[in-house]
């Protein structure tokens, strides 16, 4: 984070490329089936939460973004947020209906802490094999905002790219092979890099580059799918490393994409490339400009 008193930093946009900023627990159940990678499905209980310290030098107003989406609440329970030292908080709900809390973080070492138990099915995330793409003419008013090039993910600047390596790939309109095909392509193509991670990069950046973070192969899978008419949107949230290899580092916040084909929304994981257990979604948005998870108005020190 940097910058004069009075900018708008959206300073950890990044929460998704500092695993340190974060801690992510889950229940003792959860973990020892995640440990042996013996998991048969069921409902479990799944412990989330995240801590935030940070160098205060005066008074500076910030919007959080930690807390479970408004659409989340029926699965989660006992859920606390926490600032030391204290001051008073409020919470409204944005245009994409995520929970976001204002306060004024006070002047000197501020620590912001949250956890909640969540209810999972213990399910992958759903998906159908058989979804076709849709015409812009027949999309529901909601989804067209999610064709248009964002901040992050400039699908106008990359539409002859994208018709070029995906536009033979839909037989029939059948809108899963294209997505699939998307989402291969940047889970195989973009190395994963924590050392890259720049609150600035863009999905051409990623593209000319080849590497970046997670919220970087959303951004990227994201526009290609905008670039032919296939609206996509960037979620981000908790991801418990449930059903899958223990990957040997501490779980961290995760940004992944949903698509509009067939009649709804479905989920797509560039990063993991797979569907996965327990997502807890935090945020949605046109990209992760509008779902930062701390927006200070004013420069403050992420430690």
């Amino acid at each position: 984070m940097s910058g004069a008193s009075g900018q708008l930093i959206t300073g950890v946009t990044s929460g998704l490329d500092q695993p340190v900023a974060c801690t992510f627990t889950r229940s003792t159940r959860a973990g020892r089936l995640r440990r042996a990678n013996l998991w048969q499905g069921g409902a479990v209980e799944i412990s989330i939460g995240c801590r935030f310290r940070f160098e205060v030098n005066e008074p500076t107003h910030a919007v959080v973004l930690v807390e479970p989406n408004i659409e989340e609440e029926s699965r989660v329970s006992n859920a606390s947020f926490s600032i030391q030292p204290a001051v008073a908080s409020s919470t409204y709900r944005d245009l994409f209906a995520n929970r976001c809390r204002r306060l004024t973080l006070p002047v000197g070492t501020v620590d912001l802490e949250f956890a909640a138990t969540v209810d999972a099915t213990g399910t992958p995330d759903d998906h159908d094999d058989f979804a076709r793409e849709l015409h812009p003419a027949d999309l529901p008013d909601e989804a067209l905002a999610f064709l248009l090039p964002s901040r992050y993910c400039q699908s106008d600047q990359l539409a002859s790219f994208a018709l070029e390596q995906f536009g033979g790939v839909v037989p029939d309109m059948n809108g899963v092979h294209r997505v699939r095909a998307i989402t291969q392509w940047v889970h195989d193509r973009i190395g994963f890099d924590y050392g890259v991670a720049s609150p600035t990069t863009t999905a051409a950046d990623v593209l000319r580059d080849g590497h970046g973070v997670c919220r970087d192969f959303a951004h990227l899978a994201i526009a290609l799918c905008r670039a032919l008419n296939i609206p996509a949107r960037y979620v981000f949230g908790y991801l418990p490393d449930i059903g899958v290899p223990d990957p040997g580092s501490p779980m961290d916040f995760c940004a992944w994409m949903e698509v509009y084909i067939g009649d709804r929304w479905y989920t797509y994981d560039p990063r993991n490339n797979e569907h996965r257990i327990g997502r807890t979604i935090i945020g949605r948005g046109r990209d992760a400009a509008d779902v930062a998870m701390v927006t200070t108005f004013g420069a403050v020190t992420l430690t």
